[in-house]
């Protein structure tokens, strides 16, 4: 067990200090430096009061785990989102027990949450906690996620990896199903009259497991903004303030505009480029592309890119390679460019060339 634990300590360490000299650190890096830190606090922490007492103590890295976990998705989506000493008091449930549990020096035994009159009001205390911080924090954080890759599409032409944060997601759903493992290992542990060892050993061999994850996603992660106000415009338009001719005007001006000047071809493309180019608000672009269009952004430029890559494969002397033809019509990448030609004709870019070809 010092073995995990020391392992522990130096890898959360050695992240933080990685995280913290990122290159071109943002808000959502500074938020994932101090979480590192702060297990390394935790595993140094469980390490000493061995050291110290002979035997660990009480452990809930979950009260830590939680709400760092939500701030650093805010972080990461919400544009506005700044660090303020208001968000340590997310903090205060683990620096409360944790100080109560070193102050009583509580060991790691059912019979300390389970003994007297004290002890079990204060386990009664430590389990509604750590459900309570359970339900709270991975709720809301899971439907920020959700939330947040469901409007990717109305914003963004190429949705980048870092950008979808799909292992933020990933982290969540590993760490729920997690969680409910230690529920029911606690619960077995707890009616088989066994030690909470394992539930000790398995906590820390798991946590050391996510340091790594963060570690080296959060080293790729570069920030993605979140415009909370484009949510809320969504209740389908009831409340409106653009009349059927105005949204009628700004379709033709999409139309036009893209006719013309091609902007899909910007692998970069997304919808502040096209509010600019219009001088539209984006709220107003993204309600006239449900509505009137029946698409949303995504779906809307990637269709004009798909065709693109069809005229060029209809054509049978055009030389470049249907790699090469998807990048020149604005496809950044060729798994990007595969699916999405897939999705919309029904057939690979591959299978359509020779469709082309045998038809001719």
């Amino acid at each position: 067990m010092n073995v995990l634990l020391w392992i522990g300590f130096s890898q959360s360490l050695f992240a933080a200090l990685l995280i913290a000299t990122k290159k071109n650190n943002s808000i959502s890096d500074r938020v994932l430096t101090t979480w590192l830190f702060l297990l390394a606090v935790s595993f140094l922490s469980s390490l000493l009061s061995i050291r110290l007492f002979g035997f660990p103590l009480l452990n809930n890295t979950f009260l830590l785990f939680n709400p760092a976990f939500y701030l650093y998705i805010r972080s990461l989506i919400e544009k506005d989102f700044k660090a303020r000493w208001i968000q340590a008091f997310h903090l205060i449930p683990f620096i409360a027990f944790e100080t109560t549990v070193l102050t009583m020096r509580i060991p790691l035994t059912f019979d300390s949450l389970l003994g007297g009159f004290e002890e079990r009001m204060f386990g009664i205390f430590f389990v509604l906690t750590s459900l309570v911080s359970w339900l709270i924090y991975l709720t809301t954080s899971i439907l920020l996620v959700n939330r947040f890759r469901r409007n990717l599409e109305n914003e963004y032409s190429t949705i980048a990896t870092e950008k979808s944060l799909g292992w933020v997601l990933f982290i969540l759903i590993f760490y729920v199903v997690f969680c409910v493992f230690i529920v029911i290992l606690g619960i077995y542990s707890f009616f088989a009259q066994s030690e909470m060892a394992m539930l000790y050993a398995v906590n820390f061999s798991v946590l050391l497991l996510l340091v790594y994850i963060l570690a080296f996603y959060g080293l790729r992660q570069g920030r993605v903004y979140f415009e909370n106000e484009q949510i809320k415009v969504s209740e389908k338009y009831r409340y409106s303030p653009l009349s059927a001719v105005k949204k009628k005007e700004i379709k033709n001006k999409l139309i036009d505009l893209f006719s013309t000047m091609k902007p899909y071809l910007d692998a970069e493309f997304n919808m502040n480029k096209l509010s600019q180019m219009l001088n539209i608000p984006k709220h107003h672009l993204t309600e006239v592309l449900n509505t009137e269009i029946g698409m949303n952004f995504f779906m809307f430029v990637n269709n004009y890119r798909v065709g693109a890559v069809k005229e060029k494969l209809d054509d049978p002397l055009n030389p470049y390679s249907i790699e090469a033809i998807g990048y020149e019509c604005g496809f950044s990448a060729k798994s990007s460019f595969f699916t999405t030609f897939k999705k919309l004709t029904g057939l690979t870019p591959l299978e359509y060339k020779q469709t082309v070809s045998g038809n001719t």
